[in-house]
């Protein structure tokens, strides 16, 4: 890598790079190494690096094996994560879930009145607002509805927190839906209605971590997350998921993911739908 990028701004070579391949999946069971990512990796770390005011990778390397790298830690993981999402994104799980996994919990938990979401890796936030929207349409207003929104990235879970889009991150939405649960900000932006807000509780949270949440769970959407992780990664995830869940728990994943030869205590039932074995 060395003298194939003599022109780059800081310094990295070889060692450097699978150090900080290694620090990401130790801290956030991010894969990096295999994946052919040393410009976008070296790109999104230069940021931090001209914010630090520092020369190499080697002092950056430094800086986060330090006890003083840990108030860095969240920078690092944020810098390396993508964070692709839409309204509405695979309309399909939101479809299954209003036709067929509400109807069911809604005569499941009639006594209760109680349904319980998890959005894990939500982004900045229009996942959960997705869902949100499809149980406020769903499910009478008298039910106890919460759904919890976590993604690693502090930036994406502020974001969330705010409830404000651009113009342009609202084409995934119905004009009806607009109308309905959102307001229109004096610059053409998007603020979710304090309504549909309420449903939702965002924390920041690493999956690799403990987790606070007791369960059951009645649904989970980890959709393009697992991605980044190994089999064995991608395993403890799946038997997590499975424990936290209600014993016919639904759990979604992204559109390139699968559990085929990963999990057997979940059985396919929909195109990257998953039901509780």
């Amino acid at each position: 890598m060395r003298a194939k990028h003599e022109s780059r701004e800081f310094p990295i070579n070889d060692k450097e790079f699978k150090e900080i391949c290694l620090l990401a999946t130790e801290y956030a069971g991010i894969q990096l190494l295999d994946r052919g990512k040393e410009d976008m990796v070296y790109g999104r770390l230069a940021r931090r690096l001209r914010a630090l005011k520092l020369a190499s990778f080697h002092d950056y390397i430094a800086l986060l094996n330090s006890a003083q790298g840990k108030s860095e830690f969240g920078h690092f993981i944020n810098a390396l994560t993508t964070n692709l999402t839409a309204f509405f994104r695979e309309n399909h799980h939101f479809e299954h879930l209003a036709s067929v996994v509400l109807p069911k919990l809604i005569q499941r938990n009639a006594n209760t009145k109680r349904i319980r979401i998890w959005s894990a890796g939500c982004s900045s936030g229009e996942e959960p607002y997705s869902i949100a929207m499809t149980v406020a349409e769903t499910v009478a207003k008298d039910w106890d509805v919460k759904i919890l929104a976590t993604d690693l990235d502090t930036n994406m879970v502020e974001h969330g927190q705010r409830g404000v889009y651009a113009q342009s991150r609202l084409s995934g939405i119905s004009q009806a839906r607009l109308r309905r649960w959102m307001m229109k900000g004096r610059s053409g932006d998007g603020r979710v209605k304090e309504g549909l807000r309420q449903m939702i509780h965002f924390r920041q949270l690493n999956l690799l971590h403990d987790w606070p949440m007791q369960g059951p769970l009645d649904v989970i959407f980890c959709r393009n997350v697992i991605i980044y992780f190994d089999n064995e990664t991608k395993e403890k995830l799946a038997k997590r998921y499975a424990q936290l869940l209600h014993e016919d728990g639904t759990l979604f994943i992204g559109h390139s993911e699968t559990l085929f030869k990963v999990s057997d205590a979940f059985s396919l039932i929909g195109k990257t739908i998953y039901a509780k074995a």
